[in-house]
């Protein structure tokens, strides 16, 4: 597990759900979430400050939420797309320049007569961060609410599942889920893959996991949502199948001005939605009917023969927009693979995504290992 380790950590890669859980309660310690008029913002030496807002007293005594705050990439697009800043002149003037910075922001909040939600984290030194630069008409639903909402479902529906892992950024939450119960027999899938990790080939142990991923994010990249999984069990690798994800967007209506307090009646019934929402898809995620079809579909396109690896890996990766970096490994996977079918080119593209520290491109390229099947299968 990597972790980052400052005053307000932000991020964690291939965590236990125990390592996520404590990262999530002490972020939530930390959290300031107020809503402020252009007025009471601007920025000074590169970073947010924020006036003008009135102390709160909750069960841990008095949280100042006056204080200034240094934005992640994360607040740097927001503030970019409210002001119609370009983004990467804006991240590269609080790098080179933060005068620079200074001024554009400020000069564009002069005057506006709109209201913020600025979603941030106390430090310990006095300081914080800024991650997130939103509309007032966002809706909170924040990571540890929805892992717990999340585990009461999993518990309610009585599933034997397993937490496969989990991963937090500056954007989402990630956990994987799986149920090693519900199995598939997936001979066609994997009769011609071997692990390019271990070298285990497929042939002899062709069995396919049904699990789901749970994605949220407290900072506008995205809605909750539950998404089917399925698990190939020699390598672990997984394939998201992304069209029957069920999703809970964060629209909501407009926030009052001031520091967000959540009612509990509020907070109450967007966590039963949730909670509804997890047991209805582990009835449906984990239903072996639903698992076996999804397996199938696959099939049909996986046996398609693939007689120039490196011009077939190359138009998919266009289409898909990979990386050159990412393209080369995809390739190298499926050398190693041994599988030379579109399946192959899809197992390839499924174990790259296990391999990058980027969690957030990790779970995007791994969303697209079904689109390279279908690709490939064309060509």
């Amino acid at each position: 597990m990597s972790l980052d380790t400052s005053a307000a950590p932000l991020g964690a890669r291939n965590a236990t759900l125990t390592d996520l859980a404590v990262l999530l309660r002490d972020q939530q310690a930390r959290k300031v979430d107020v809503v402020a008029s252009s007025a009471a913002i601007r920025a000074r030496h590169g970073q947010l400050i924020v006036d003008g807002t009135a102390p709160v007293l909750g069960e841990d005594g008095v949280t100042l939420t006056t204080g200034t705050y240094t934005p992640t990439n994360v607040c740097d697009q927001g503030v970019a797309d409210k002001l119609g800043i370009p983004v990467a002149y804006l991240r590269r003037t609080r790098e080179e320049r933060p005068d620079l910075y200074d001024a554009n922001v400020n000069g564009w909040l002069d005057g506006d007569e709109r209201r913020f939600l600025l979603r941030c984290l106390r430090g310990d030194n006095g300081s914080g961060v800024a991650r997130a630069f939103l509309s007032d008409g966002y809706k909170f639903i924040d990571n540890l609410d929805v892992l717990m909402a999340v585990l009461d479902g999993v518990r309610q529906s009585g599933a034997p599942v397993q937490v496969d892992g989990c991963d937090l950024t500056e954007r989402r939450m990630y956990v994987r889920v799986v149920c090693e119960q519900v199995r598939i027999l997936a001979p066609a899938l994997l009769a011609g893959y071997r692990s390019p990790f271990t070298g285990a080939p497929g042939a002899d142990n062709p069995v396919v996991f049904a699990g789901f991923v749970i994605t949220n994010s407290e900072t506008g990249c995205g809605a909750f949502s539950l998404t089917p999984r399925l698990v190939v069990q020699i390598c672990r690798n997984g394939m998201t199948i992304t069209r029957d994800a069920m999703r809970v967007v964060h629209l909501g209506e407009r926030l009052d001005q001031g520091v967000v307090s959540w009612s509990d009646n509020t907070r109450d019934k967007t966590l039963a939605l949730i909670t509804a929402k997890t047991t209805d898809a582990v009835g449906t995620f984990l239903d072996s009917g639903y698992a076996q079809r999804a397996v199938r579909a696959m099939e049909k396109d996986a046996g398609h023969p693939v007689t120039d690896p490196e011009e077939t890996v190359r138009t998919v990766s266009q289409r898909l927009r990979f990386t050159d970096a990412q393209q080369k490994d995809i390739l190298n996977h499926f050398i190693r693979g041994g599988d030379v079918t579109a399946g192959g080119i899809m197992h390839a593209v499924t174990s790259v995504a296990r391999t990058l520290d980027d969690a957030d491109t990790a779970h995007e390229m791994e969303s697209q290992a079904l689109r390279a099947l279908e690709a490939a299968a064309v060509l």
